[in-house]
C-alpha cells in the first residue's frame, strides 16, 4: 500500500502494516460499504432488543456485578452515557498518542465486523477523529486487561460523545467539544448497548502488541549487526556461524541469525589478521558464539507473538456479540490472556538478547579479555575512562529489563464485587514492553558505539564492508577514538539510528536484505 492512500476498513482483518501506518505515520482509513452494511444489519436486532421487555446485558441491565438491574427503557440512553463516563476513570502519565490511535483503529475495525451492534454514524466519528488527527488522552492505569481496556477505551468512547480531553494534530491538549467544533465533528449521544460496545475489547494491549512486533524485527537485524561487530572487534571467529553447524539445531530464527552474521562479517580483513595460526584460542566466549542461539529464539518468540497478534487481528470482541444468525449472546471474547501471555513473552526475550549484548560490550573494555584493546577503550588510560561509564548505562538499563521480564499475566486482582474475579492484566504487560524494547533500543547502540570504536582501533585492519558502512554511519554523528568527551549525546544519536533503521538501512546497503 503506497503512503497517500487510505486504509479501508471492513470486517476483513486488518494488515500489521496498515496498523502501523495509521498508529505511527497518521494514514487516513475509510469505513469500507460491507463495513456500513454489516453495522446497520447488527442494529437491527439490537433495537429490537431495546424495544423489548426481555432482559439483554448491556442493551437493558446494569454492567458488571450491576447486570441483575432490569433499565427501563427511558434510561437506556442515560444508562450508556453513564457506562462511559463512569468507567472514564484512568489515572497516570498519558500514554503515547501512536499506542491511542492503535487502540482507536483496533476499536473502529471491531466495530466495522457488524458483530457490535454499533450504529454506523457512531463508528463514523471514531473515522472522523482518527483522520482528524483528534487523539483522546488516554492515561496509564485504568486496564486490567479483562472485560476489554475498560478505561482507556472508555477516554475514547468520551470523546465520541464530544467530553473529556484530546490532543490535536498540533500537539495541544484541548477540550474534546473544542477541538470537534473546530473540524466539523459532530459528537453522537450513544443509543442502546453503544457505550458498551465501545469499551469492551482487548484494543490497546493488541495495539502495544503489533507496534512492538514491528520494533523488534528491526531490532533483532540490529542485535545481529552489533553481534557481529563486536564478533569483529574482539577478534572472534565466524565459523561458529556456519550453515551446517546451525543445521544441526534447525530452529528457524537461529539459522536466520547465523545467516546474518555470516553475511555481515564476509570480507572482513580483521577477521582475517588473525587466521594466520597465531591465534591460540580454541573457542570465543558464549555471548559471541551463542549470539545466533539467543537472538534466534529472540525471532522465533517474536514470529510466535505474530501468529497470536494476527489471530487477535482476524478478531470481533466484545460482549455481547451480533451473532450471524441473529442471536444475541454473552461471552468471554475480552479476556486478554492471549495476548498479555505473549506480550510478557516478548519481554523475556527483550531482556535476554539485551543482557547478552552488554556482555559483549563489557568484554571490549576489559584488557583481559579485549585481545589488545586499550582499557575501556580509552585514549589515555587512566587520565581517560573511555567508555567505562557507557558500560554502566547499558548494566542499569539490563537490569531494569530483567525486572520488566517478570510477568504482568500470571497476576490477577478480582474486580467489580467478584463478578470478573479473574483478570489478564495484559495492558500491564503492554506498557512494560514499551519500556522494553526502548531500554533495548538502548542497550544496542551502546554496544554499536562500543564496537565501532574498538573496530577503528584495529586499524590498519579493516572491518568488513558491512559492519565498515554501519560504523561509517556512526561516524556522521559522533567522532572517532579520542580524548573524553561528553558521551551522553553520542549515546543519543546512536539510539537515534537505531531507532530510526538506519543502522539496519547502513549494513543493507552492502549485504541487501538481511533476514
Amino acid at each position: 500500500m503506497r503512503d497517500n492512500e487510505v486504509v479501508e476498513i471492513g470486517p476483513a482483518p486488518l494488515a500489521f502494516d496498515d496498523v502501523i501506518s495509521v498508529a505511527r505515520y497518521g494514514r487516513a482509513v475509510r469505513l469500507g460499504g460491507d463495513a456500513i452494511a454489516e453495522m446497520a444489519a447488527s442494529r437491527g436486532r439490537i433495537e429490537e432488543l431495546a424495544e423489548g421487555d426481555t432482559p439483554a446485558y448491556g442493551v437493558s441491565t446494569g454492567f458488571g456485578a450491576l447486570a441483575t438491574r432490569h433499565i427501563d427503557p427511558a434510561l437506556r440512553g442515560r444508562l450508556q452515557r453513564s457506562l462511559v463516563r463512569s468507567h472514564a476513570a484512568g489515572s497516570g502519565p498519558e500514554v503515547e498518542t501512536e499506542v491511542t490511535r492503535a487502540m482507536m483503529l483496533l476499536r473502529l475495525h471491531t466495530l466495522a465486523t457488524g458483530h457490535t451492534g454499533v450504529r454506523p454514524v457512531t463508528a463514523r466519528v471514531l473515522e472522523s477523529l482518527l483522520n482528524a488527527g483528534i487523539t483522546p488522552v488516554v492515561h496509564e492505569y485504568g486496564s486490567l486487561g479483562c472485560s476489554g481496556d475498560l478505561a482507556p477505551l472508555a477516554h475514547v468512547a468520551l470523546t465520541i460523545m464530544g467530553e473529556g480531553v484530546v490532543r490535536d494534530r498540533e500537539g495541544r491538549v484541548r477540550p474534546a467539544d473544542e477541538a470537534l467544533k473546530e473540524y466539523g465533528i459532530e459528537p453522537v449521544e450513544l443509543a442502546a448497548k453503544e457505550g458498551l460496545a465501545l469499551i469492551n475489547g482487548t484494543d490497546g494491549m493488541l495495539g502495544m502488541l503489533v507496534l512492538a512486533l514491528h520494533d523488534l524485527e528491526r531490532l533483532l537485524r540490529t542485535a545481529d549487526i552489533s553481534a557481529a561487530m563486536s564478533v569483529e572487534a574482539l577478534l572472534g571467529t565466524d565459523r561458529v556461524f556456519d550453515a551446517a553447524l546451525q543445521a544441526l539445531r534447525p530452529h528457524p530464527g537461529q539459522a536466520a541469525a547465523a545467516a546474518n552474521m555470516r553475511t555481515l562479517l564476509a570480507g572482513s580483513a580483521i577477521m582475517a589478521s588473525h587466521r594466520d595460526g597465531s591465534c591460540t584460542r580454541v573457542q570465543d566466549a558464549y555471548s559471541l558464539r551463542c549470539a545466533p542461539q539467543v537472538a534466534g529464539a529472540a525471532r522465533d518468540t517474536v514470529a510466535h507473538a505474530a501468529v497470536v497478534a494476527g489471530r487477535e487481528l482476524a478478531s470481533a470482541i466484545d460482549n455481547p456479540v451480533v451473532l450471524a444468525d441473529g442471536r444475541v449472546e454473552s461471552n468471554g471474547n475480552f479476556h486478554g490472556a492471549p495476548v498479555a501471555y505473549v506480550l510478557d513473552f516478548l519481554a523475556i526475550a527483550v531482556a535476554d538478547v539485551a543482557s547478552m549484548a552488554e556482555r559483549r560490550t563489557d568484554r571490549m573494555l576489559d584488557v583481559a579479555r579485549s585481545h589488545g584493546l586499550p582499557a575501556f577503550l580509552a585514549d589515555d588510560p587512566g587520565v581517560d575512562s573511555g567508555h567505562m561509564i557507557a558500560q554502566y548505562t547499558q548494566a542499569a538499563i539490563v537490569s531494569e529489563l530483567k525486572r520488566l521480564a517478570n510477568p504482568a499475566s500470571v497476576d490477577s486482582i478480582p474486580s467489580s464485587a467478584m463478578q470478573e474475579d479473574h483478570v489478564s492484566m495484559g495492558w500491564s504487560a503492554g506498557r512494560k514492553l514499551r519500556r522494553a524494547v526502548d531500554g533495548l533500543t538502548r542497550v544496542l547502540a551502546v554496544e554499536l558505539l562500543t564496537a565501532a570504536r574498538a573496530i577503528d582501533l584495529r586499524a590498519p585492519h579493516a572491518p568488513a564492508p558491512a559492519t565498515g558502512a554501519v560504523t561509517g554511519v556512526i561516524r556522521e554523528s559522533v567522532a572517532g577514538p579520542g580524548t573524553d568527551r561528553f558521551l551522553a549525546p553520542e549515546i543519543e544519536a546512536v539510539v537515534r539510528l537505531v531507532a530510526d533503521g538506519a543502522v539496519v538501512s547502513a549494513a543493507e546497503s552492502v549485504t541487501g536484505p538481511l533476514a
